[in-house]
């Protein structure tokens, strides 16, 4: 985008609050003993062989089980079900894109104005999620889980922040729930794949939210 940015707000209240954004595992995972991290990275060392072998849907509990050569009892004590497995698949891939947004380089990371941050996430998230979408479309069981995860969680207060800085038209919070929605995984495959629309098409689509609602980058 070429156009100017708009005038950012001054400097912060000493005395308010400082937003805490830390990265956030994409369930929730509690923390592991030594012995139990390396159980649960053996397990998921054999998942993700043979997610690349036979893809997300032919992906079972009992698969992993044969493939790391422990009893199935294992594996749903430590992922209670497929669900929870698939999504701690997806935890290290979002370990990175979250490092991205909360200390990367601009125009992602914190070093960048806040419009120029949020023009850049949307396009960032969208390609993210398009290299694992088969992995993200198998775990969403119950579309309901989708906004209680912490990983969507931190996105939804990361992008509402940064409307608020970058002084958006509206209320952050449902302007974010908005943004993010209009790129929300299943939608984006139902546009690229099924309808044939190009993805920088969807990109542009974020801009043009983002300029609706005085967001200029």
């Amino acid at each position: 985008m070429t156009a100017p940015l708009l005038p950012q707000p001054g400097p912060p209240d000493p005395g308010a609050a400082r937003p805490n954004l830390t990265m956030a595992p994409a369930d929730g995972p509690e923390p592991l003993r030594a012995d139990a991290a390396r159980n649960r990275a053996l397990l998921l060392d054999a998942a993700l062989s043979l997610l690349a072998r036979c893809g997300a849907a032919d992906l079972t509990m009992e698969s992993v089980a044969a493939a790391a050569g422990v009893g199935k009892g294992t594996v749903f004590r430590r992922f209670k079900d497929r669900t929870g497995l698939l999504i701690a698949l997806l935890d290290h891939r979002e370990a990175l894109l979250q490092a991205a947004f909360l200390s990367g380089p601009p125009p992602l990371g914190p070093d960048a104005p806040a419009a120029e941050r949020l023009h850049a996430f949307g396009p960032a998230l969208m390609r993210h999620e398009r290299e694992h979408h088969e992995l993200i479309l198998a775990s969403r069981t119950d579309p309901l889980r989708t906004f209680s995860v912490p990983a969507q969680r931190l996105r939804h207060s990361h992008v509402s922040l940064l409307l608020r800085q970058a002084g958006a038209e509206g209320e952050p919070d449902l302007l974010a729930h908005t943004l993010l929605a209009s790129i929300d995984t299943p939608l984006v495959h139902h546009l690229t794949c099924e309808r044939g629309l190009a993805a920088e098409r969807l990109e542009q689509g974020w801009h043009e939210l983002l300029s609706r609602y005085g967001v200029a980058g």
